[in-house]
């Protein structure tokens, strides 16, 4: 693959990113502005994080044999549409609708972008074009949060928006230079793969892992914004977009993990780690300075990062013949916890405050430690855990 093409990709996939997460710094403005409280708030995320839940069943149902960029094309001209509309929505539903639209564009370019990866790159190099694929996801998850901020913080937050909707536009002017590729496969779900991957038990134990690991990632970032305003530090949206700087630890456990994993004893004790970070990493957020929670961060993305880079590897290790099932299964396991992590929990913190809302979250960590406990090596020789 061609160096301007794999910028062009990597350009695309900072974008998507960017695009799932730029509300989350500006929540607590949005509720303001639209007149509705935190938890109807919380949904401009929720309803986007639900088709990615979704779209491994989605698209193995209606899509069968398609092109990566013409799936790349339409896409991002849709993502590009909805993103220039939302800087120009006066009502909360109408947002929430935009939101769902991006939320159906962004599986779609995601999968268009990973597969032109795969199907572009020459003999022996997807391991290394997937890598920079994962940061740029990292990247973009954090520079949608601190570029929206910032932007809002100087011109308002319709223009944060505005700029990512000609971004998205370039973006897709830049698609258009890349060569066509191979036609993809969508291979139906069965319904009955499914069910015989869930039937066993050290795969089931894993996927209510990263159900609970991310659903209480999800939910404090998402709910974060809104405890930073309690607070009262006097924070702007690009104070608030930059305490996700802590983000980027996740390139940096993701390029490490495998290491650690070697010299403890395998990925199972480091995922083991992994749940121990993110319950100390809960300590940090139950402080009310600046500088701790800008900390805690930091840690809180090294505890999930842990888990989310080398769950897949464990379970592609022992997925025999059901890989794209198997895998399918993990994303729709990954952002359902995600989806109802960014709402439900939402409510605790309503109506008992703070400390039981951590409470609640460190409940759903401790319930993915207990669960990697029980996969114990004697039991999972096979699966390389």
């Amino acid at each position: 693959m061609p160096v301007g093409h794999l910028l062009i990709i990597q350009y695309c996939t900072v974008l998507v990113m960017a695009a799932l997460y730029a509300p989350q710094p500006l929540l607590p403005l949005l509720a303001e502005a639209f007149g509705v409280g935190e938890a109807r708030a919380s949904l401009l995320i929720t309803v986007t994080l639900l088709p990615l839940a979704l779209a491994p069943i989605a698209y193995g149902l209606l899509l069968q044999r398609v092109s990566a960029r013409r799936l790349l094309m339409v896409s991002i001209w849709v993502l590009a549409a909805s993103q220039a509309a939302v800087a120009l929505v006066n009502h909360f539903e109408l947002f929430l609708l935009l939101r769902l639209i991006q939320g159906l564009a962004i599986p779609a370019m995601l999968t268009g972008l990973m597969t032109y990866l795969g199907a572009s790159a020459g003999p022996g190099r997807i391991p290394q074009v997937m890598a920079m694929y994962v940061a740029s996801t990292v990247m973009g998850g954090f520079l949608g949060r601190a570029v929206a901020g910032a932007v809002s913080a100087g011109f308002g937050w319709r223009w944060s928006f505005a700029v990512f909707g000609l971004a998205t536009v370039l973006g897709a002017l830049l698609l258009q230079r890349l060569r066509s590729d191979p036609a993809v496969s969508f291979q139906r779900l069965r319904f009955r793969a499914a069910l015989e991957v869930l039937a066993k038990p050290r795969f089931l134990r894993l996927y209510v892992v990263v159900f609970c690991a991310f659903g209480a990632f999800a939910s404090l970032l998402n709910f974060l914004p809104f405890r930073l305003m309690e607070l009262g530090l006097g924070l702007s949206e690009r104070g608030i977009g930059l305490m996700y700087s802590g983000y980027l630890m996740g390139v940096l456990v993701a390029l490490t993990s495998l290491h650690l994993a070697a010299r403890i004893g395998g990925p199972r004790n480091a995922m083991l780690v992994g749940v121990l970070v993110l319950l100390a990493a809960l300590l940090f957020f139950s402080a009310g300075h600046f500088w701790v929670l800008f900390t805690g961060m930091f840690v809180l993305c090294a505890g999930m990062f842990m888990i989310h880079s080398l769950a897949p590897g464990v379970l592609n290790q022992a997925s025999g013949d059901n890989r794209g099932v198997v895998n399918g299964l993990y994303i729709a396991f990954y952002y359902a916890g995600g989806t109802a992590g960014s709402f439900l929990p939402g409510f605790i913190y309503h109506g008992f405050g703070w400390t039981a809302y951590l409470a609640s979250l460190a409940v759903l960590v401790a319930l993915a430690g207990w669960l990697l406990w029980g996969l114990r090596p004697r039991n999972a020789v096979r699966s390389g855990i």
